[in-house]
């Protein structure tokens, strides 16, 4: 079964009903210029309080190496995700630093080249492009892209919702989707509704 990760949360009470609705994966934006971003003492206090089967997802963009792996081990984050301009290099340096399972979120504008299928991260995040913005796009992916890749280590993102989700796993079969924008009264404010029917479109 496709797995879910929703992300942007900036409140317990948003995070604790992704939980109690059956999320697999919830993300923290740590990106200063997001207007999803949450301090890590916050992020920390949310965390502490969630069941430990539900994964939680540090997201950063263009960090230094040494700085997500302080706040991975300070908020207790299961994995990493990176959602900027890393390479190879990083991603190889980090798993050294850090030990945790990281997934590398890439903004597609056409084909996928071979950087994104070897980029060494344990998953890969194919997202739509926007420039300027570091995901949370609410733009559709181009599904041609997604099907160059392994399903069994993808995550699907970029302008899924209640009434496409199921018809776009079904077809491409990814590990995990992730969304973040169509379940939202505002950014970084979840609507309860909206997160309720995307969830049971998969369930």
């Amino acid at each position: 079964m496709t797995k879910i990760k929703i992300c942007g949360i900036t409140s317990y009470e948003d995070a604790e009903k992704a939980a109690e609705l059956g999320a697999d994966y919830i993300g923290f934006n740590f990106y200063g210029k997001s207007p999803r971003f949450v301090k890590a003492t916050k992020a920390k206090m949310i965390i502490e309080k969630l069941p430990k089967k539900v994964k939680k997802v540090g997201v950063f963009v263009n960090e230094k190496i040494e700085e997500v792996s302080n706040l991975a081990e300070f908020c207790g984050l299961d994995l990493v995700q990176l959602s900027g301009n890393e390479d190879m290099e990083y991603i190889l340096n980090l798993k050294k630093a850090l030990r945790k399972k990281i997934i590398k979120a890439f903004g597609m504008k056409g084909s996928v080249d071979i950087k994104t299928k070897s980029c060494g991260a344990d998953y890969i995040m194919l997202d739509s492009f926007k420039k300027g913005l570091y995901g949370g796009t609410g733009i559709k992916v181009n599904l041609k892209s997604a099907r160059q890749l392994d399903s069994k280590n993808l995550f699907l993102a970029g302008g899924l919702n209640s009434a496409n989700v199921k018809s776009i796993v079904k077809k491409i079969n990814p590990y995990a989707v992730d969304v973040c924008s169509s379940i939202e009264s505002y950014p970084g404010k979840k609507d309860f509704g909206k997160m309720k029917a995307f969830i049971e479109a998969l369930r």
